[in-house]
């Protein structure tokens, strides 16, 4: 007990401390247990890595999935074909706007939730041999998803793999102003999830000075996209442009899609931090429900995912797992006991390295 009330107060007052920091003040820092309330506190490492040791030597077989998947570039280049064919498709015919917000909705969001997918594929080096090659297949991936998102997906995604559940580091915990505000109130977490493009783009990334928003390759990120969007706009109109942006919006946002971004980490049994979802949504994103099994193994491509939990059911069968992205949606915005702090954080100390093959070249 008195190791976990030392934990508690070094993680509060380290959260004021980097609240403070982004703010640029020189307040003295005091402890605030509102800034821990509701979370789940805990002193032990990530999961993760021992789980993948202990599957491994059970089923040595699965090391044969670990490697580059080149496959997934022909998808990348079917996809941004198809999206771009829409949008441009939408232009011709002259479609009004409630056509393109359906369009969006009902297609575009799946399209590029898809690619979404892929640049995590990118971002994790299985589709090409080099890094930089795999960065510029991030970017054109990025291109029907229309606001530069593709490198400062990787920089923040590898650093959430390496500091899992740690305030200040991982950019997929939600911050302590961002949780005060939401709280469990329903219309504010459904704006919450509604503007989760921004939250999850801009805001935390900014609450994270271990990494810089604006790099070399992110510049280059922007300008690809300034270069992909300023013909469809000067032969084309408005309409692709606006088809593309609400496309990844909802991907993101209101959208049974949108369940995704709850399911990974946001806590629905005790003590367990990592959650897949095995409903059928997943044949259209490339299984990226399979997120525990992400976690456990890094290194292993989307195309065999499925296959770590067939080879050991004993191990992740007894997770809890999602069935529908849907009523998890609907549980976000509508059960009262859901707010922002349902996760598990922990101390920097315990909250680093989670693999060291996530950021293998």
């Amino acid at each position: 007990m008195v190791k976990r009330n030392v934990l508690q107060r070094c993680l509060c007052e380290r959260t004021q401390m980097i609240e403070v920091g982004h703010l640029q003040t020189k307040l003295p820092m005091k402890r605030d247990d509102s800034t821990c309330r509701g979370f789940e506190l805990t002193a032990d490492p990530p999961r993760h890595q021992r789980r993948a040791t202990e599957v491994l030597a059970a089923h040595p077989e699965l090391r044969a999935l670990f490697g580059r998947y080149p496959q997934s570039f022909a998808w990348t280049g079917a996809l941004v074909a198809l999206q771009v064919a829409i949008a441009i498709a939408l232009a011709v015919i002259a479609a009004p706007w409630w056509c393109i917000v359906l369009a969006a909705w009902g297609i575009g969001a799946f399209i590029n939730h898809a690619l979404f997918v892929l640049i995590h594929e990118f971002t994790h080096n299985l589709v090409f041999k080099t890094t930089n090659a795999n960065r510029l297949g991030a970017i054109f991936a990025n291109i029907p998803i229309v606001f530069p998102a593709a490198i400062g997906f990787r920089n923040f995604h590898l650093l959430h793999h390496h500091h899992l559940g740690v305030p200040g580091l991982d950019p997929d915990v939600p911050g302590a102003r961002e949780a005060r505000w939401i709280g469990n109130s329903r219309w504010k977490k459904a704006l919450w999830v509604g503007m989760f493009w921004v939250i999850q783009g801009i805001t935390r990334p900014n609450g994270v000075k271990s990494q810089r928003m604006i790099e070399p390759w992110s510049v280059l990120n922007g300008f690809c996209m300034l270069v992909a969007m300023a013909p469809l706009m000067w032969f084309f109109g408005w309409r692709p442009p606006l088809y593309l942006f609400l496309g990844a919006a909802f991907a993101l946002g209101l959208h049974p899609l949108g369940g995704r971004w709850f399911q990974e980490h946001y806590v629905f049994r005790p003590g367990q931090e990592t959650y897949s979802y095995y409903g059928p949504l997943n044949r259209l994103c490339f299984y990226m429900g399979y997120h525990n099994e992400h976690h456990d193994f890094p290194s292993v491509p989307w195309k065999h995912l499925p296959a770590i939990r067939a080879a050991a059911p004993e191990v992740y069968d007894g997770l809890y797992w999602h069935r529908s992205w849907t009523k998890l949606l609907a549980t976000v915005i509508f059960d009262p006991s859901f707010s922002p702090y349902r996760r598990i954080v922990r101390a920097p100390a315990t909250g680093s390295g989670e693999t060291q093959h996530a950021f293998a070249d």
